[in-house]
């Protein structure tokens, strides 16, 4: 492919484009693995494009060789910049490495030192700025000019996703009697390459979008005719925490994807162990998204004897990003049910309570002294489905229990379950958020200085790393109603993405 492909290509301008890439040059053709053990519990046939097993592990380099071989003679002279902490960053650096052309990478100054790592290890030059990902760009795009360096977009360029485009030429010469493929989205330029690529030569092939619920820009532009900002994107799935979709991704995508589904954590987290257990791969969240779409999507279709196919987009994630998957991919699969409930305080209590659930496995039981009168537990319960659940609620309300169903609340599992027996001896007036906090030098000490010009107490502190760029924290406050607007200009100044979590089910069960 040359540099000459238009910024507004038509489908048969990218269909030869992709056609003609030089992709391959460094790339290589991922295999197309059957999910077996999936494929017989779902009633179709399910296959997963291994993309994980691209030199860096990642779909990113597709798109990164492809504009950076069409570049011109001059513009590879002057080099290469881009501003990326994930998966981008190591296709640029690899790419640049293989023709011969200097990179700079402008990554956040919070990146983890293993990804730096690997992008030196690739060959290129790191440059740490900001302490977030728009800062780095913007600050990428000021060297681009002042350098007279090209910059590599992660997505919102026809040459970038004429190269990820690739992928879909590969899947339709490995199976031809695919019915559907599922494509992780972010920025939307993986999802837009394989869409326009699939609909130039087999246009029956249904081409599927999976989002986050954290980071859904694609059916946010759908919904308003146009990209939007999202407020805010949750960070666990990273490679796809992209608050607004691409100009041109958008353009491309909303001509040629049939439809768009969103999935929650949970629901990747399941997909994560799917992989594994089907195919012994360890992805990324972001890189098991599109198999937690195929899977929901099968169910609220009722889809059957299909070919189906999902893009595993990538496997760079923290090892220890997987403590934080085994706890939540069971309730993402509803193998698992969480539950608050209310129990007289007196002898064999606990016994009766275990009676009613019969023989079902108990899988978390936490317990803490309330009054003379009850207790309070938290418990998690083996399950076989919805179904299941709904009658172990119907049979704790008929024995006479005050009963609530957890499973969905966020601040329940990932942080009162960890703080059960934590109440305050006196009433407070007391306000509850969650953060995402930033894994960096100085996040804490800038929360308790910025929180030093309001005139709120901390009357409750959680943190719970992931090993990831982020941890959760969960904090009170006490706070009087008459400081309530300044404290919300301070949450506003801090940078940090939160929620209200004041009325919380299971906050006000064991904490309030």
């Amino acid at each position: 492919m040359t540099n000459t492909i238009p910024t507004q290509p038509t489908g048969a301008e990218y269909l030869r484009a992709i056609l003609s890439s030089k992709v391959y040059e460094l790339a290589v053709v991922t295999p197309l693995q059957p999910m077996e053990k999936l494929s017989d519990k779902l009633g179709n046939q399910i296959f997963v494009k291994r993309e994980d097993r691209q030199p860096v592990h990642s779909f990113k380099l597709r798109g990164a060789y492809a504009m950076i071989a069409g570049l011109s003679q001059q513009q590879k002279e002057a080099g290469v910049i881009t501003a990326s902490a994930g998966n981008h960053a190591q296709g640029v650096a690899l790419s640049a490495k293989n023709a011969g052309i200097r990179a700079l990478i402008v990554m956040p100054q919070n990146t983890p030192a293993i990804k730096v790592d690997a992008v030196r290890s690739f060959g290129g030059e790191v440059l740490l700025h900001g302490i977030n990902f728009d800062e780095a760009k913007a600050k990428a795009i000021e060297l681009s000019e002042t350098k007279k360096m090209t910059f590599i977009p992660p997505f919102d360029h026809s040459a970038v996703i004429a190269g990820q485009g690739s992928i879909g030429l590969e899947l339709l010469q490995q199976n031809t009697h695919i019915d559907r493929i599922f494509v992780p989205v972010g920025g939307g330029g993986l999802l837009a390459g394989i869409a326009v690529l699939i609909k130039q030569l087999i246009p029956e092939i249904k081409v599927i979008g999976v989002e986050s619920k954290d980071s859904a820009c694609l059916y946010a532009a759908l919904k308003a005719g146009k990209p939007v900002d999202l407020e805010r994107v949750g960070l666990f799935a990273d490679g796809v925490a992209v608050k607004r979709i691409g100009d041109e991704t958008f353009r491309v995508c909303k001509e040629y994807v049939d439809d768009v589904i969103t999935v929650d954590g949970d629901e990747i987290c399941a997909a994560m162990k799917d992989m594994f257990e089907n195919v012994r791969a360890v992805s990324e969240p972001s890189g098991a998204l599109a198999l937690a779409g195929l899977k929901k999507y099968v169910k609220e279709h009722n889809i059957k004897g299909e070919t189906l196919v999902n893009v595993l987009s990538g496997a760079n994630l923290n090892f220890h990003t997987l403590r934080y998957v085994s706890e939540r991919c069971e309730i993402g699969e509803q193998n698992e049910a969480l539950f608050a409930v209310t129990i007289p305080e007196q002898r064999g209590s606990f016994l009766k309570f275990c009676q009613i659930l019969g023989q079902k496995a108990v899988t978390e039981f936490n317990y803490r002294y309330a009054d003379q009168q009850k207790a309070r537990i938290f418990v998690g319960v083996r399950i076989t489905g919805a179904d299941e659940k709904s009658a172990i609620l119907s049979q704790l309300q008929q024995g006479g229990y005050d009963v609530e169903d957890l499973s969905d609340d966020e601040i329940a599992k990932t942080h009162i379950r960890y703080m059960i027996g934590g109440r305050p001896s006196t009433q407070l007036n007391e306000h509850l958020y969650s953060f995402e906090f930033p894994e960096h030098k100085g996040a804490l000490l800038k929360f308790l200085e910025t929180l030093g010009t309001t005139r709120a107490n901390i009357s409750l502190f959680h943190y719970r790393g992931h090993g990831a760029d982020y941890g959760d924290v969960l904090a009170g406050f006490q706070i009087e109603d008459e400081d309530l607007p300044a404290f919300n200009q301070y949450l506003e100044e801090l940078g940090y993405g939160y929620e209200d979590a004041t009325n919380s089910p299971s906050y006000k069960y064991f904490l309030g």
